[in-house]
C-alpha cells in the first residue's frame, strides 16, 4: 500500500465515487493498474448486491423525459433502500443519467436498458460498482417509454412519481394542456386511459362488488346486475383518465378540457411510476 499515491487514490475516487480507504486497498491489490482496480471495487460490489438481494428497495427516484421534438419519451425508477440515499444529489444525477442513456437508446425492455454502455461498463455493472460504493441495494425498478405525435412529462414533488402522457396533436398549447393531464394522471392515479382499456378482470370484480353491495342495501335479486353496471360507469367515472373530473375545473373532464385547447386534442396514452408500487 506505501507504493500507492494519494493522488492515485484521488484519482481511482473520483472515477469511482468509492471511499478513500476502499480506492487505496483496490489499488494495492492492483499492483496499480486502475482497470483492475476498478474490478476490484466492481467485484465488491458484485458480493454486496448478492448479500443484499432480499432487501426491501422502496425508496429513489423517478425520473420521467421526452425528446426535444417531444415525441417519445421514458420513465426510469431507480430504487434504493433508504431516503438519505435518495436525497443524495449524486444518486439522483446518476438515475437522470441512466434516463438520458434510455431516451437516446431507447430500448424496448429494462433488459436491453441495462446492458446499454455507461462509460466504460453497462448500466447493470454500474449499478452493481454503486452497491459497492453506496452500501445499499440499488436497482432499476421500473423502465417504461411512449410515442406519440406529442409526449409531455410530468415528475411529482421529490421525484416520487414519473408521468407520461401521450398526445394525439403536436403544438406548444397541447403540450401545456398535455402537462396538466400528467399532473392529473400522478394525483388521481387512473387504472387505465378510457373505459374501453379497463382491465376485464377488474371489471368483473367491480361487478361483483356492486351487486353484494346491493345485496346488503336489500335489493331484490332481479335488479342486482342492473345496479351493479350503474356502480361500475360511476368507476369509470373515477378511475378512467379521460373520464375523470378535472382537477382544475370539475365542470369538465379530461375529454372536455382537452378539446377546449383543440378540438382534435385527446390522451392517446399514458404512463405513470411511482415509489412504492
Amino acid at each position: 500500500m506505501s507504493n500507492i499515491s494519494a493522488s492515485d487514490v484521488k484519482k481511482l475516487r473520483e472515477i469511482t465515487g468509492a471511499g478513500m480507504m476502499d480506492c487505496k486497498a483496490a489499488l494495492a491489490e492492483a499492483e496499480g493498474d486502475f482497470d483492475k482496480a476498478i474490478e476490484v471495487l466492481r467485484k465488491k460490489g458484485q458480493k454486496l448486491s448478492a448479500k443484499r438481494v432480499d432487501r426491501e428497495a422502496n425508496e429513489g427516484v423517478v425520473i420521467a423525459k421526452v425528446s426535444e421534438d417531444r415525441k417519445r419519451g421514458v420513465i426510469v425508477k431507480l430504487s434504493c433502500e433508504t431516503d438519505f440515499v435518495a436525497r443524495n444529489e449524486d444518486f439522483i444525477k446518476l438515475a437522470e443519467s441512466f434516463a438520458s442513456i434510455a431516451l437516446e437508446s431507447y430500448p424496448a425492455t429494462k433488459e436491453a436498458l441495462l446492458a446499454l454502455p455507461y462509460d466504460n461498463i453497462t448500466i447493470g455493472e454500474k449499478i452493481i460498482e454503486q452497491i459497492g460504493v453506496i452500501g445499499e441495494k440499488l436497482e432499476i425498478a421500473a423502465y417504461e417509454q411512449l410515442e406519440a405525435p406529442m409526449v409531455a412529462p410530468y415528475i411529482h414533488m421529490g421525484y416520487r412519481a414519473g408521468v407520461l402522457v401521450g398526445l394525439s396533436v403536436s403544438s406548444d398549447a397541447a403540450y401545456t394542456a398535455g402537462r396538466d393531464v400528467a399532473m392529473q394522471v400522478a394525483a388521481m392515479r387512473p387504472v387505465a386511459l378510457d373505459k374501453g382499456d379497463v382491465d376485464a378482470t377488474i371489471i368483473e370484480k367491480e361487478i361483483e362488488i356492486g351487486k353484494e353491495i346491493a345485496k346488503q342495501e336489500g335489493k331484490p335479486e332481479a335488479m342486482l346486475e342492473k345496479i351493479a353496471k350503474g356502480k361500475l360507469e360511476k368507476f369509470f367515472k373515477e378511475n378512467t383518465l379521460l373520464n375523470q373530473q378535472f382537477v382544475k375545473d370539475s365542470k369538465l373532464s379530461i375529454a372536455d378540457y382537452l378539446k377546449t385547447v383543440d378540438k382534435k386534442l385527446t390522451a392517446t396514452a399514458f404512463k405513470h411510476v411511482e415509489l412504492g408500487s
